[in-house]
This record gives structure tokens, sequence and C-alpha cells, in this order.
């Protein structure tokens, strides 16, 4: 018993005590994190209590009343905040924002710019190594050439390539390989419809090391047009080319399917984004020998 109230004193001391404390009351933005929680609401509703309703469309907003600048003006904003860096590993970068419903097919497809943005781009082929189509492969600038080695070396994740493609005859090897769960997620997936499967590899090889790839997510269409160094002529040629291309894919997917382009936003590696308003100079804007080079 003697044991029992030695413990017993102490703990009626400490709650006595905290009895007796004077009560603070607690910051109203200080709460336990199960309070939070508590209230937390895992389906957006609305003011009646209702679920919201997911938009058909993608939200647009009216750029009537935006800044939007001129592509010169753009350009001479973006050199400096890129002050400093390469001219050639800075890209531009534009973001055409489409006017399109949420569900339905996207735009995804390839084109080769007149002034070719990557130097540096890494091409791997799937074929068999002694092939006709391998040496062919090399001649027109491949990085990587193989099929077995490649598929072991792609599944241990040496994924040494930017772009993918691959030989008729080795189709049915690479699926029987199972490649798809590793280089799909990167969007590297050789495939008949992104035309990365196909019997002249040579000529793939030499218009993907001067073309560009590009995907619609989520309304926006963006791809690098060029580089730091590129003059306001070139970026502007680039540019005008891509907007045609993108405007030639939107009207062949289909007549029910409306996609119309909405905005237009420039913008750099390391650099903001400027809305463009479809001009190519203004009164205030700079020569354009001085935004082009260093």
């Amino acid at each position: 018993m003697a044991a029992a109230q030695r413990y017993l004193t102490p703990l009626s001391r400490g709650v006595l005590s905290a009895s007796l404390r004077p009560q603070v009351a607690s910051p109203s933005f200080i709460c336990p994190l199960q309070q939070q929680y508590r209230y937390a609401s895992k389906t957006a509703r609305s003011k009646d209590g209702k679920p919201k309703k997911k938009k058909p469309m993608y939200t647009q907003y009216d750029t009537r009343d935006a800044i939007q600048f001129t592509l010169c003006d753009a350009m001479r904003y973006l050199r400096a905040y890129e002050a400093g860096r390469s001219t050639t590993s800075v890209k531009y970068e534009v973001h055409i924002k489409l006017r399109t419903k949420r569900d339905g097919t996207v735009i995804r497809n390839q084109i080769r710019l007149p002034h070719a943005v990557r130097s540096d781009l890494r091409v791997c082929v799937i074929t068999t190594p002694d092939s006709r189509a391998a040496k062919e492969a090399k001649a027109a600038g491949a990085d990587i050439v193989g099929e077995d080695e490649v598929f072991e070396a792609i599944k241990a994740g040496k994924i040494d390539f930017d772009v993918c493609i691959c030989h008729t005859t080795s189709l049915a090897n690479m699926n029987k390989a199972g490649l798809g769960r590793i280089l799909g997620p990167k969007g590297l997936m050789p495939s008949t419809k992104m035309g990365t499967v196909v019997d002249n590899v040579a000529v793939t090889v030499r218009n993907m090391r001067a073309g560009s790839v590009y995907r619609e997510r989520s309304g926006v269409v963006k791809l690098a047009i060029g580089q730091l160094g590129f003059s306001p002529e070139e970026l502007r040629t680039n540019l005008s080319a891509f907007i045609a291309a993108l405007k030639k894919d939107a009207a062949a997917i289909s007549h029910q399917i409306s996609k119309d382009i909405a905005e237009v936003v420039l913008s750099t590696t390391n650099g903001p984004g400027f809305s463009l308003n479809g001009d190519f100079k203004s009164e205030s804007s700079p020569p354009t020998h001085e935004l082009t080079g260093c």
C-alpha cells in the first residue's frame, strides 16, 4: 500500500498543480493537426454543398486586358534574365495555350525547324548490328546502334540517348523485350504513329537530329524554338513554322474537335514567360543585332 501511495502522490501533485495554473488562451492560428484534417474535404463543393462539376473546357483568360509584348521586346527582357549564361545552353521556349476540351484527342507530332535548336541530340537506333540499316544509321550520325545489347542497357537503366528509332525488322524483338514500361513514361518508346518505327533509318536519323518532338499537355503545347544566341529573325522563322504545323495538326484531328490558339508565351530556360501580341517589334525595341549572339 505504501508503494502505491508513493507513486500516486507525485501524480496527484501534477494534476493539482496543472489545475491551479492560469489558463492562457492559445492563438487562433495554432490548432492541433487533427482539427485541421477534421474539416478537410476531399471533394470540392459549391456554396449549396453540392460537388462542383468539372469544367469541360480548360480555363481561359481574356488577354485583351493583359500586358503583352512584341517578339523583340520579349527577347530583350529575357536576355537580361539570362545575363552571364551561355548562349548555346539556354533555350527560348514557346508555350502555346489552346482553346480546347479537357477530354479528347491531343496533338502530338514532330517538326524539323528551319533553324536547328539542338546540336547535341543523341539518337539510338534499334536494329541488328550487322545489318545494312545499322551501317546506314551510323553513317547518318546515330550515337547508339544495336539490338540485344541496347535492350540490356535500357533494362539496366542506362538510357544515354534523347531519341529512339526502331527498324521495322526489330519491332517484334523490341516488343518482346518489354521496353514499353521503361521508355514509355519517358516519351522515348518508338512507335509507328510518331514516325520512329521506320524502314529508312538513315533519313529518320538526319531528320531527328534537326527535329523536335512536341505534345499537348493540359491544353498547352511546349517546344524549344531557339538558342539564346539566335537572332530575332531566326526566332520568328522558327515560331512561324511551329504555329503553322500546330494549326495543321489541329485541323487534321477531326472536324468535330475544335482546337484554337488562345495565347502564345515566350520564355527561356531560367526566365519568366512573356505573352506575345503577334507583332515583331515596337518603336521602342532595340535594333535586332543587339539581340543576337553574346
